[in-house]
């Protein structure tokens, strides 16, 4: 079934490009709905309690590389998160983009394809080639079809990421030739030399931190979203930041954690710094689609201090913000261009009392500004609260400067919403502006009901990922952070840990 989900966009994306612009429309709608049913089915499938990796395919390609793919709980949140916003960057490109429609489309399909591959390789390097590639796509789009800047913006974009993910290939190739293997599973559990793990971390971290993005590589970032087009901004935001998420997960934990803790004040000081500065960066900013990005590194922010606080609720409290933020971030810059579609102008000023004139985008705005800020009930609420919860037990400064971050969210976009949907309307061509079509309600309805449904009912997202984020616990229960003062209170909990992972068959005592 994977590798359906990765053939139905590479041979739409294809079909796109001989295709006029109508035609091309069609298909990559069509094209992103079948893989949003495969995923559907792929959830349904999915053995809650059976083995961690299902749905595996293999086939050996050549010496030291091999076609492998299969998904753990943790892979298929991610992918389903892929799978339904594609459709809407679909619907939110529909009126939007009237030159080169194949080629933009055919852009959109082959980078869904490859984010799809990156959550289901299980090759080293097969991962390495689908997360490089990843890049192509989102270079062209924002180069081709973004705003004025659109050039320096891409080259920013496209330099940024690579150069990191070069140290990152170098580490690969000496993994491989300590472990004698490019499977991921096996190297997740294997023990590489305390020495060489730092450097290796640091490698990963290179190309992780610049993706995700993690202050002070995070520059490329809000030039690349006021440059993209709409649904440009919404993948990007959506799931291309989540990668180096991703991959702290599946690598730079399991793989070196050692080295983890040894690094967890790096990433504290650095998440600290990102969650504060970027939020007081965010609240001086005339511009919606560089407030929003800001506002995406400092979420970011939390769910690094989550992943390194080395503890259960840590882990889930980050994966639970990287699919909530992957939905609210994808909606605000919706929500960006459906007035920017209508009056072709970002500047908060310009606009003011929305709520008169559009009603029905004032209350789906607000609902995914309260998400944004983390209002119980929206799906924002779980995952910072979970995220906070594990720092609390490493750091109380940490937990407390992020408390921060989220005080100063709630400041900057609520007086973004104040300024675009309340007040006196100052000028006459907003004031005119039509309400939501049905086509910006197929856009954003179903992104406001999976909201709701991850506030109220956060476990239908936790359950598949729960035994995994146990396995990779107890894989980090031998190298607590440094500075750790719950250290007794870390033997019942390694133990649960350990408990549940064996009962998913993955379990290891240590």
């Amino acid at each position: 079934m994977l590798s359906i989900m990765l053939l139905i966009p590479f041979a739409a994306g294809f079909a796109c490009f001989l295709a006029d612009a109508r035609q091309a429309r069609w298909i990559a709608l069509a094209a992103t709905l079948a893989d949003l049913a495969l995923g559907i089915m792929l959830w349904a499938g999915y053995d809650i309690g059976g083995a961690q990796w299902q749905f595996t395919e293999q086939a050996d390609l050549f010496a030291g590389f091999s076609y492998a793919l299969g998904i753990d709980g943790i892979a298929l949140m991610l992918i389903m998160l892929t799978v339904f916003l594609m459709p809407i960057c679909i619907l939110a490109s529909w009126q939007s983009i009237t030159r080169r429609v194949g080629e933009y489309m055919a852009a959109f399909l082959i980078m869904e394809a490859l984010m799809i591959g990156v959550f289901a390789a299980q090759d080293l390097f097969l991962f390495y080639i689908f997360f490089e590639a990843g890049l192509i796509p989102m270079y062209l789009i924002i180069g081709v079809w973004g705003g004025a800047d659109r050039i320096y913006a891409s080259y920013k974009f496209f330099l940024y990421t690579l150069l990191g993910s070069v140290l990152m290939l170098i580490a690969m190739f000496w993994m491989v030739a300590e472990a004698g293997t490019t499977d991921i599973p096996t190297l997740m559990q294997h023990d590489f030399p305390a020495g060489a793990q730092s450097w290796l971390w640091l490698a990963f971290f290179a190309s992780f931190a610049v993706k995700m993005p993690m202050w002070p590589v995070h520059t490329w970032l809000p030039d690349a979203h006021v440059q993209a087009p709409t649904a440009g901004s919404v993948i990007l935001a959506g799931v291309l930041l989540k990668m180096g998420g991703y991959g702290f997960i599946r690598f730079s934990l399991p793989m070196f954690p050692e080295a983890s803790a040894q690094f967890a004040w790096l990433i504290f000081a650095l998440s600290m710094v990102a969650v504060v500065y970027t939020s007081l960066v965010a609240l001086v900013q005339h511009d919606m689609k560089k407030l929003i990005a800001y506002s995406s590194v400092a979420h970011m922010g939390i769910v690094t201090v989550g992943l390194f606080a080395f503890n259960v609720q840590g882990l889930e409290g980050a994966m639970v913000v990287m699919l909530s933020h992957g939905l609210v971030s994808a909606a605000l810059f919706l929500c960006v261009g459906v007035i920017y579609d209508r009056l072709h102008t970002r500047e908060i000023d310009r606009y003011g009392g929305l709520s008169i004139n559009m009603p029905q985008y004032a209350l789906l705005f607000m609902l995914f500004t309260m998400a944004s800020v983390g209002l119980p009930g929206t799906s924002g609420f779980v995952g910072e609260f979970l995220s906070l919860v594990g720092a609390y037990q490493v750091s109380t400064l940490v937990t407390l400067l992020c408390a921060t971050g989220i005080i100063l969210g709630a400041a900057y976009m609520l007086y973004l919403y104040r300024r675009v949907a309340f007040g006196v309307q100052k000028n006459a061509d907003a004031a005119a502006m039509p309400d939501l079509s049905l086509r910006e309600w197929l856009m954003l309805g179903p992104i406001a009901a999976a909201v709701l449904w991850m506030g109220v009912y956060p476990e239908s997202f936790m359950a598949p990922m729960r035994a995994d984020i146990a396995a990779l616990d107890a894989r980090l229960a031998r190298a607590a952070p440094m500075g750790d003062s719950l250290l007794e209170v870390g033997e019942p909990r390694t133990a649960a840990a350990n408990q549940l992972a064996a009962s998913h068959g993955e379990g290891e005592s240590h």
